[in-house]
Parts: structure tokens; sequence; C-alpha cells
């Protein structure tokens, strides 16, 4: 019997920029640490995405003790300081409006050049509390970050490969945004758990993802098609949406480990 196996891990820093594969991280209370922490607001202080800037997508971001690395084609990287120095400001993730901190003229400055909009760049604090809508969460404390609505996204290898094979195309993982990929299931097996421990952290699966156009969008060109979720819709369409992949809210902190052995509870 083939064991489950944690095979990846990725962060996303700035939400919508390019992910960070990694292979530990520390889980806290809104989910996988720095993980969607900044993100791209425009002047009403509503998030932006690739949804309508693709190029998004060429963002890289990295992380030391102290700093934000950015970098982007034909940009000078930048370098700003980890920690806010802006005043606290509203700022709107898709119904939720909550306290995050600018970072700065010189973040913005660089990110509107790139994007060719004027936007700011903003830090979500620990102290300030997204709440998860409490028709999904587990407890009334559960939290989560600047992420669409959930701290963990899971896909499994299988299923992937399996839309690649109805495809005939090798789409990469890091089109689906996932913070956990697993190996050693059949595809789409995770429709079917309800809890899953890795390590000391139990997972409760709450949601199946729907889909969005970011799906269609290539990580590596920016370039939009309509193919990933025409494929989905044929099979993979259910009344919330077109699904792939399943939300999950967390229990308790601790490290996670690619490699680490799964257990279905």
């Amino acid at each position: 019997m083939k064991k489950l196996l944690l095979s990846e891990l990725y962060i996303y820093p700035v939400k919508s920029c390019k992910g960070v594969l990694r292979e530990s991280l520390q889980v806290g209370l809104k989910g996988p640490e720095f993980d969607r922490r900044w993100m791209v607001v425009d002047s009403s202080g509503r998030f932006l995405s690739q949804r309508i800037l693709p190029q998004m997508a060429w963002i890289h971001t990295s992380l030391d003790e102290r700093h934000l690395f950015l970098s982007a084609p034909s940009m000078v990287p930048l370098i700003v300081q980890r920690n806010p120095i802006g005043a606290p400001r509203k700022v709107i993730v898709w119904k939720d409006t909550c306290t995050a901190h600018d970072m700065g003229d010189q973040a913005a400055d660089w990110l509107s050049q790139f994007l060719g909009m004027e936007v700011r760049l903003v830090f979500l604090p620990e102290d300030s509390v997204r709440k998860i809508n409490p028709k999904y969460a587990t407890t009334p404390e559960d939290q989560v970050s600047f992420a669409d609505g959930f701290p963990f996204l899971l896909i499994s290898e299988a299923s992937l490969l399996d839309l690649n094979q109805r495809m005939g195309k090798s789409l990469r993982m890091n089109r689906f945004r996932p913070n956990l990929v697993i190996s050693g299931c059949e595809p789409y097996e995770e429709d079917n758990w309800k809890r899953i421990r890795i390590g000391d952290i139990i997972f409760h699966f709450v949601k199946p993802c729907s889909r969005c156009i970011i799906t269609n969008v290539d990580q590596e060109r920016a370039e939009k098609s309509n193919e990933t979720l025409e494929a989905l819709s044929s099979y993979r369409k259910a009344d919330g949406g077109i699904m792939f992949g399943q939300n999950l809210v967390h229990e308790g902190t601790g490290i996670l480990q690619v490699g680490s052995e799964i257990e279905i509870l």
C-alpha cells in the first residue's frame, strides 16, 4: 500500500504574485507563516489579483529576517523593510474589510510602474483578525490571512496528472496555487476526506475549491487562455462552480515538512 506523503509546500507572500516553494514552514493562527500577508490594493483599498492583472504572475517574492524582496522583468529589484512603515488603513478582500499597514511609497511606486496603474502594497499584522466565514469555520476563533477565504488549499499530484492526461498538456501545479501538494493517492481521492493529520497539525476539509479565471493564466508567460476551465468544466462542474482542490482549516500550530506522512482521520 502506497503511503500518502506531503510532496510539496508553497507560500505566496504577496497575494496573487509568484509563489515560493518551501521544504518546511511554520503554521500559525492565520495559516502558513508569511502566506498572503502582503497584498496589492487599488486607490480604494480593494485587493488586486491576476484576475485583472495577469502580469502579477511575473512578480517574484522572497524574504529574509528583515526584508521583503520583489523582482520582475525590466525592473530593478526592490528591497523593503519587512515591517510596515505606514499608518493603519482599511482594506477590502472580497466581502471582508480589515485593518492593514501601508508598506510605503517606494513599494507603491515600484508596483505602480510595473503594473501600469496606481497601487499600494499593504501588510496584514498579527493583531488584525480576519475571521473565516462562520459557515465553514470549525471554531469561532478560526482566522485567515489575505488568502481568498481559507488558510490552506490542498491538491494531489494524481488529480493534476489526470487533468493533464485529459487535456494532453503538462500544466504545472503552480497554476492552481496550492499550499499543500500530496502524493500516493488516486485522482480526486482528496474529495472524500474529512480530516487529516500532518505532523502535529490536524486539517479539516471544509469546502471544495471553486476555481476562478486565474487557473487560465500561464504562470510563466502571464498569458490567459480558456482551456483550463473549459477542460475542468467538462467533468468537475458542481452547483458551487468548477471544483479542483480542497480548502482546509487547521487545528493547532507547528511545523510542516516535505516528506511527512499523511494520516487520514
